[in-house]
């Protein structure tokens, strides 16, 4: 399994969520592109912990499909909230490994 992605800087989706989460920096997948704002390509790659929790959701699109993924972190949000959701959980405790770093390439 390879799992190719693409890296978008100063997105404006990656700006809604950072507002809505009170920060002034986020990052979100969708399908294969991690969205980014207020922080730099080479910024965010510079931190594993950041890399590796992205790297997770990539691999939960993967595992379930993107239409699935988002249908089903919609739910678990509106129900739960953001930071109970079991995707954002997974995502979380995937921050101290590396184990899908070989899996995950960059498309230039």
């Amino acid at each position: 399994m390879i799992i190719h992605y693409h890296i978008k800087e100063q997105s404006f989706i990656a700006r809604i969520a950072a507002f809505n989460l009170r920060k002034d920096h986020a990052a979100i997948v969708i399908h294969r592109t991690i969205y980014l704002w207020g922080i730099s390509k080479a910024d965010f790659q510079a931190q594993p912990r950041y890399v590796n929790h992205e790297f997770q959701h990539l691999y939960q699109y993967y595992q379930i499909g993107t239409l699935r993924f988002l249908y089903e972190y919609l739910i678990e949000s509106m129900h739960k909230g953001y930071s109970n959701n079991k995707f954002e959980i997974e995502a979380r405790n995937a921050e101290t490994t590396t184990q899908l770093a070989d899996f995950v390439l960059l498309t230039k």
